[in-house]
């Protein structure tokens, strides 16, 4: 195993019942990492985060943190404190002493305490509220309270799960930068659960996407997002437009595919690193931002034509409902807004590197 690994999960099942809650579960974390735990509720990723923090006992496999077992250890022992979705604060203590609790409990000094609690909180920018109690502070102040107790403890890795998910959206896009920020500079070594696509992506260097207590990929956000390896990742982070197709010609890594139903059936070029046979059926996965309107294209691109059923202002964007001549709806988003509105009959189009081939159709 890499020295550089911190996290190491090997075969790690759960079961609550008759539910089988974790499935199988092999992970290796490194350390300095942000990581996510991503996926629908239910999906396992919660259990595993408090499995790894030792607040629920795994019934098969194994759980090291820096190359040491801990399966049999209890939370406090672990070095993983947890930062709650409810931040879990004491009402009748204050900042201080909320943020000093860890280390009481360890007995610590008193010298040592002090000048512990000052260092954190300074890190999450709550200097002068030392004597401030939770109820006098605003959702976005007791989460970085919430953080500082996790922090001052000094330990290798910070469990945190979906802790911005009381805040308003303003805010907790704020506290979201801050988070990374303090991550990075700290070279801390994080675990965040979310089932926000958006703060998966924003926020870290690897994502874990879970599916019904398995995880269905573990990659970076560029891969997870235009890389799914499933077609549940590609539904799950984002929009996407799926297309079968068959593959009918293998050169390499570029494939020639046909797609469309009989009678509507298009063939276009499509590069992909999988390995498929010629007759074997793919999905194409083509992202909304890469499907153009009215544009040109070549001979080999993705293409088709359809009518625009309906369209959607988003600001930044608009988006548009398209039914092709298969009675298919394609979403294609459009970051020009102002300059052309569409309307009636349009050819839809794709570069082939903006298309992505899964197998699991």
């Amino acid at each position: 195993m890499s020295s550089q690994v911190l996290l190491d999960l090997k075969n790690v099942n759960k079961v609550f019942g008759d539910n089988h809650v974790l499935k199988q579960i092999d992970l290796q974390i490194e350390k300095g990492k942000f990581i996510t735990f991503l996926g629908p509720s239910g999906c396992g990723k919660t259990t595993l985060l408090r499995s790894i923090a030792g607040f629920y006992t795994i019934d098969e496999g194994e759980i090291r943190i820096d190359g040491k077992v801990v399966n049999d250890l209890p939370p406090y022992k672990r070095g993983t404190p947890m930062v709650f979705q409810e931040y879990a604060l004491f009402p009748h203590m204050t900042v201080f002493n909320n943020v000093a609790y860890g280390l009481d409990v360890q007995k610590r000094p008193e010298e040592e305490v002090q000048k512990r609690v000052a260092e954190a909180l300074a890190k999450v920018k709550l200097t002068g509220l030392e004597e401030r109690y939770p109820h006098e502070m605003s959702g976005g102040q007791q989460q970085r309270v919430a953080m500082a107790r996790a922090l001052v403890m000094n330990s290798p890795i910070i469990l945190l799960d979906e802790p911005l998910s009381n805040l308003d959206a303003k805010l907790r896009e704020e506290v979201r930068v801050e988070l990374r920020m303090i991550q990075q500079e700290l070279g801390l070594t994080v675990i965040y659960v979310t089932h926000d696509q958006l703060e998966a992506l924003s926020m870290s260097d690897n994502i874990v996407v879970f599916n019904k207590g398995r995880i269905d990929q573990y990659g970076t956000p560029h891969d997870i997002y235009f890389k799914p390896k499933t077609s549940y990742v590609a539904d799950f982070i984002g929009t996407t437009n799926f297309a079968d197709a068959v593959v009918r010609k293998v050169d390499g890594k570029k494939l020639t595919i046909e797609y469309g139903i009989s009678g509507h059936t298009h063939t276009g070029v499509v590069t992909t690193d999988e390995t498929v046979s010629v007759g074997e059926k793919v999905n194409l996965c083509i992202r909304p931002e890469s499907l153009r309107i009215n544009a040109p294209h070549g001979e080999n691109d993705f293409a088709l034509t359809g009518v625009v059923k309906s369209s959607m202002f988003q600001g930044e964007k608009e988006r548009y409902f398209i039914q092709s001549e298969d009675n298919k709806e394609w979403i294609v988003d459009v970051y020009d807004v102002g300059q052309t509105h569409y309307e009636g009959e349009v050819t839809l189009s794709a570069s082939s590197e903006k298309i992505h081939v899964i197998k699991d159709i």
